[in-house]
């Protein structure tokens, strides 16, 4: 089983996805978003293909740590994954700066803004699931 992150956005979602050891991470997809319907049916894809376990729900907190109107939307969305694959775990993770820590890298490698656009939310994604499964690296090590 591996882990999936989720980077929940209002128009996309960003989708990474980890290794077989749930050492790596790395991006799957951007789902541009029409319908929770059809959200839905792209994420069934992703489960099936990738055997995802668990998936790692980005929660977009104030910097201060507060929870906002965002974290709601997400977590509303989540209830929503939740009743369709009952049989994936959820795990939320704190996601500030995730995006920026993205942008940062596409910028330093050079991308253009146009195709920033379209990757964004991906590396997004692998950035929430990878300090993610490096959380788990340093619980199993200590």
């Amino acid at each position: 089983m591996r882990y999936a992150a989720l980077d929940v956005g209002d128009k996309t979602i960003g989708v990474a996805a980890s290794d077989l050891l749930g050492l790596t991470a790395q991006g799957i997809k951007t789902i541009k978003r029409t319908s929770n319907k059809n959200d839905l049916l792209e994420l069934e894809k992703i489960v099936s293909e990738f055997e995802v376990g668990t998936f790692v729900i980005g929660l977009p907190k104030n910097m201060n740590g507060t929870e906002g109107e965002r974290c709601e939307i997400v977590k509303k969305f989540a209830e929503k994954i939740g009743a369709a694959f009952p049989d994936v775990k959820q795990i939320f993770w704190d996601e500030r700066l995730s995006t920026v820590a993205a942008e940062k890298n596409l910028i330093a490698a050079d991308v253009s803004r146009k195709k920033r656009k379209k990757v964004i939310d991906k590396m997004a994604a692998v950035y929430i699931l990878q300090g993610f499964l490096d959380s788990l690296g340093a619980m199993r090590n200590a």
